[in-house]
């Protein structure tokens, strides 16, 4: 079992950043592949980036090419997402969320076994 509890959404101007922040708890979080998804009003679920176990591979959805950034640190039990240059179409909740043990990199909702409760971010234009 992992649980998975995300930080540091709030309200940014256009261009600003933000770092958000999950934290993970349970013996199987050194051995997941992470991801960021997230969720605008009326939208599917997204996918935003996604992290292998050790860190050294990485993927992002288009959105996040260039301005976002997914990193991790197994010794903190933690995931994060930097993200820069934010746009007002970035405002929506954000999800971590982590995979069992599995030869899959995840980039759909529906290979992702573990959610946080999501944290909110909303840009101001």
């Amino acid at each position: 079992q992992v649980q998975l509890v995300e930080s540091g959404g709030g309200l940014v101007q256009a261009g600003g950043s933000l770092r958000l922040s999950c934290a993970a708890s349970g013996r199987a979080f050194s051995s997941s592949t992470m991801g960021w998804f997230r969720q605008a009003p009326g939208k599917e679920r997204e996918f935003v980036a996604a992290i292998s176990w050790s860190g050294g591979r990485t993927n992002y959805a288009d959105v996040g090419k260039g301005r976002f950034t997914i990193s991790r640190d197994n010794a903190k039990n933690s995931v994060y997402l930097q993200m820069n240059s934010l746009k007002p179409e970035d405002t929506a909740v954000y999800y971590c969320a982590a995979q069992r043990p599995s030869p899959i990199f995840g980039i759909r909702a529906d290979e992702y076994d573990y959610w946080g409760q999501g944290t909110q971010v909303t840009v101001s234009s």
